[in-house]
């Protein structure tokens, strides 16, 4: 079996959250989706499982945490250009949710903007010039 990761995200509105994950370039898979969770494929080893509250709760003995006045995870999303990165943020925030929640970073060989879903998640759009960064060593 290959090495996968899912990041299950707990949800206010299900249906805003599916199309929010859609408009940033996930695919939803009706095949571990339904009524209470919504399956988003963002590549071949990233899923995102968008679960409603209550359905999140069953799986940890822990309060959850208000996405909208904590941080607990950045999620880092590698795109192909500083184009990419900045279409990423715009998607995101079209679709509901806040684009440069802090200040962008250019360092030149690294470019990001850091973006919210519509329930509080925090995600960064990186592009890095890898031979930039090898050069640096």
């Amino acid at each position: 079996m290959p090495r996968t990761i899912s990041v299950n995200l707990p949800v206010r509105d299900l249906a805003v959250a599916t199309r929010f994950y859609e408009a940033i370039g996930c695919q939803r898979n009706p095949q571990f989706s339904d009524h209470q969770a919504s399956s988003m494929v963002w590549s071949e080893a990233i899923t995102f499982q968008l679960l409603t509250r209550d359905y999140f709760a069953t799986f940890t003995p822990k309060p959850m945490a208000d996405a909208h006045q904590t941080c607990g995870v950045l999620l880092a999303l590698t795109r192909e250009s500083r184009e990419d990165v900045n279409a990423i943020a715009a998607a995101a925030e079209s679709a509901g949710g806040k684009a440069d929640v802090r200040a962008p970073m250019d360092m030149g060989w690294l470019y990001n903007r850091a973006f919210e879903d519509p329930d509080g998640h925090v995600f960064e759009a990186v592009w890095m010039d890898m031979q930039a960064a090898s050069d640096m060593v």
